[in-house]
């Protein structure tokens, strides 16, 4: 009954039949006939093929379900026989978001693959939102997220702490008043911001200046409008976006302040020409973890991939304290 789900999966992923033939180096046609063989076999329709979207029938969506049960089932006998052969097998699916893909998890792939090569990695790129779904599906090991997730549902580990700052870009005005609180990437790098002595910035000197925020339900959207309310601020948002390296590559750019991660700035663009500026808030820390399924089966991969995430020297780079 569930030969071929491959084919079935790869169409519900990419809600396309042409992209999901590419993916699978077959042709179009080919796999149409072979998702209509499963759905001969089974008896219902599972996808609606009425609109150019592949959207799933009911029974389609019951069939996916099985589907993923499945992969997580043929998963954790994968992981288990990977155990057995001492890491000389396997793979290790890893979410994460745009900022810890491009710029964390890269030194920490590169230093488990070098121990263990013959255990695949598979970095998926998404929203913290669509990296959830995937880490409880079963389609991912673990998931790394400044974000929040459900404790009851999921077990962390902690990477780092993260601290948020102010960037504004040097022809705003408002630099001119607040020279006195400036901070370089130099001093970031240092953790200066981080210093008891370091006075932080009013942010109503910049009420008139323009700002880049991220989309509500951003991690960061969210303790920025806390550390604006506690200002009794509303600030002048000309651009709101999905990922904070985009927002601060904007900001760089000229267009608008925003706030971003000291992890980031530290990062990211080093020749990035921008002012910096400690935030007093209660909202402006928060802690980075790696997040696993409660109920999924640990591997030995998963444990040493923890463990080298966690002794990598990154120090003040990641904001690790």
């Amino acid at each position: 009954m569930f030969r071929g789900k491959e084919y079935v999966y790869e169409v519900y992923k990419e809600k396309s039949f042409s992209k999901a033939a590419q993916n699978l180096y077959i042709s179009q046609p080919a796999l149409s006939a072979a998702i209509k063989k499963v759905e001969n076999r089974i008896g219902c329709c599972i996808f609606d093929r009425s609109s150019k979207v592949a959207r799933l029938t009911e029974g389609g969506a019951e069939y996916i379900k099985a589907i993923e049960a499945i992969m997580d089932i043929e998963g954790r006998f994968e992981n288990y026989l990977s155990n057995l052969n001492q890491l000389k097998t396997g793979r290790l699916s890893i979410g994460a978001s745009n900022v810890f893909a491009s710029f964390i998890l890269p030194e920490i792939i590169t230093q488990f693959t070098a121990k263990y090569p013959a255990i695949k990695v598979n970095l998926i790129e998404a929203a913290s939102a669509r990296l959830e779904e995937l880490l409880f599906s079963g389609a991912l090991d673990f998931v790394i997220d400044n974000y929040s997730l459900d404790e009851t549902i999921y077990e962390k580990h902690l990477f780092c702490s993260e601290c948020l700052i102010l960037a504004v870009p040097p022809k705003l005005p408002a630099n001119i008043f607040a020279r006195e609180y400036q901070l370089s990437l130099d001093d970031i790098c240092l953790g200066k911001h981080l210093d008891a002595e370091t006075n932080p910035v009013p942010l109503a000197l910049f009420a008139d200046e323009p700002f880049i925020f991220l989309r509500d339900g951003n991690d960061t959207r969210i303790r920025a409008d806390a550390i604006f309310r506690e200002c009794h601020l509303t600030p002048k948002i000309v651009l709101e976006l999905d990922q904070l390296a985009t927002a601060y590559n904007v900001a760089c750019y000229g267009l608008g302040a925003t706030i971003i991660s000291d992890t980031l700035a530290q990062k990211a663009n080093h020749d990035a020409n921008m002012a910096y500026y400690k935030i007093d808030s209660s909202h402006n820390f928060r802690h980075v973890f790696f997040y696993n399924k409660q109920n999924k089966y640990i591997t030995k991969a998963m444990e040493e991939f923890i463990k080298i995430a966690q002794t990598v020297d990154i120090g003040t780079i990641a904001g690790k304290r």
